[in-house]
C-alpha cells in the first residue's frame, strides 16, 4: 500500500483501520484482521472485559506486537461520560490515543458536534491523542483541528448502513481544505468499491468495521478491503484523466495521411 499514513509522528503501514465488533467469533476476527494488512484495530472501551483477567476477552485475539489499539468511545451521548471512558481507557493501559465518539442521534447515531468539540478540548489537555468521528461539516472539521484533533474522521454515511460514500461533495472540499492533519473516511463503507471510492476522493485512509464483520466470508472481505484500499490510494496519486462530455479517440488521427 504505497506510502505510509501518519498520524501524531506515528507511523503506520496500512491505510485500512478496522475494528473489533460484530464478528462471530474472536477467531474470526482475527484471521479477519491479519487478512486486512491492518496495524490498527478499534476496541470498544465499554463493550470489552477490562478487568476479569479469568474471562475471555477480544484483547487476547490481538497481537500487540503488530497492531495498535484505538480504544475508541462507543455508546457515548455526551462529552463528559465520552471523557470519562477515554480516561478508563488509559487507566486500564489501552492507550492515550482514543477515536472519540459523542453520538447525538440514537436512530442515525450522527455525532453531538457541540460536545464533541468540547470534549475534544479537555482530552487534548489530558495528553490524549485524539481522533473524533464527526459529520461532514468544514467548519466542524475547523474547529476540531482547533481543538487539538491529531486527525478529523468525517462519516461517509451512517454507521453500519453500508449505503457507501453518499456525500462525495462534501468529502472533496474537505480534502481540499483540510491539509493540517488526516482525513480519514470512517463508516458508512459497505463493499470494496466504496473503499476505492474514498480513497480516490483523497481520504488519507480509511475506517470500517460492519462491512468486513457483517459479509458472508469476513476474511475474504477483510482481504477485498486492503487491495481496494490500495488501489484507490494508488489512483489518486496517479492522478485520473478529466472528465468530457464528448468522445476522445484513444487512437488520434493528428498527422496520419488519409
Amino acid at each position: 500500500m504505497p506510502g505510509e499514513l501518519v498520524i501524531a509522528g506515528r507511523a503506520f503501514r496500512s491505510r485500512l483501520i478496522v475494528g473489533t465488533g460484530k464478528y462471530r467469533s474472536f477467531q474470526e476476527m482475527a484471521r479477519a484482521h491479519e487478512a486486512s494488512g491492518a496495524d490498527m484495530v478499534t476496541v470498544a472501551v465499554r463493550r470489552v472485559n477490562l478487568t476479569d483477567r479469568t474471562k475471555e476477552s477480544l484483547l487476547d485475539y490481538i497481537d500487540r506486537s503488530k497492531i495498535f489499539i484505538l480504544p475508541n468511545t462507543a455508546g457515548c451521548y455526551s462529552a463528559d461520560e465520552a471523557i470519562r471512558t477515554a480516561r478508563l481507557g488509559r487507566e486500564v493501559g489501552l492507550s492515550e490515543w482514543v477515536k472519540l465518539e459523542v453520538i447525538g442521534d440514537e436512530q442515525t447515531l450522527f455525532p453531538d458536534t457541540e460536545d464533541l468539540i468540547r470534549a475534544t478540548k479537555v482530552l487534548v489537555k489530558g495528553g490524549f491523542v485524539v481522533l473524533p468521528y464527526t459529520n461532514d461539516d468544514l467548519v466542524v472539521a475547523r474547529k476540531l483541528i482547533d481543538a487539538g484533533a491529531a486527525a478529523v474522521m468525517p462519516l461517509g454515511a451512517p454507521i453500519g448502513s453500508g449505503m457507501g460514500i453518499q456525500n462525495l461533495a462534501n468529502l472533496r472540499i474537505l480534502r481540499e481544505r483540510i491539509t493540517e492533519v488526516p482525513l480519514i473516511v470512517d463508516a458508512g463503507v459497505g463493499t470494496a468499491s466504496d473503499a476505492a471510492v474514498a480513497m480516490e476522493l483523497g481520504a488519507d485512509g480509511v475506517l470500517m468495521n460492519t462491512a468486513i464483520a457483517g459479509a458472508q466470508d469476513a476474511v475474504m472481505m477483510a482481504e477485498a478491503m486492503r487491495e481496494a484500499v490500495s488501489a484507490g490510494r494508488k489512483a489518486f496519486l496517479a492522478g485520473r484523466i478529466e472528465k468530457k462530455l464528448y468522445a476522445t479517440a484513444s487512437s488520434p488521427f493528428s498527422g496520419v495521411v488519409r
